[in-house]
């Protein structure tokens, strides 16, 4: 069970990191500088491997544990945001994120 909950972590942080990606190619100018944009297809990649590892981890664990436990992507999505866009984070943002996973974790136990 433990590797599976590795997995989602996992998972998560492919998601969120796939998202900085595309968070980054959104920059381009114009629909012809957006395909030429590596930032697209490594994030789309990204996207498809969290995609696969999600399939996997249905096999093994519920769908009502495993989809309340994506939620930790918010966690991974602030702390990189903080890190990689300097973006701020207000204690506000750190209470909900809170509040998303404690809820995610009384779901899915």
């Amino acid at each position: 069970m433990t590797i599976y909950i590795i997995t989602l972590l996992i998972m998560t942080l492919l998601g969120s990191v796939a998202s900085l990606f595309l968070k980054k190619a959104s920059g381009a100018d114009g629909l012809v500088a957006l395909i030429k944009n590596a930032n697209l297809y490594l994030g789309g990649f990204l996207y498809l491997a969290s995609a696969v590892l999600n399939i996997y981890i249905l096999r093994y664990l519920d769908y009502s544990v495993v989809l309340p436990l994506t939620s930790f992507s918010y966690v991974w999505t602030m702390v990189l945001s903080y890190l990689i866009l300097k973006e701020n984070i207000t204690r506000k943002k750190v209470v909900g994120v809170m509040l998303i996973i404690a809820g995610a974790l009384c779901v899915s136990i």
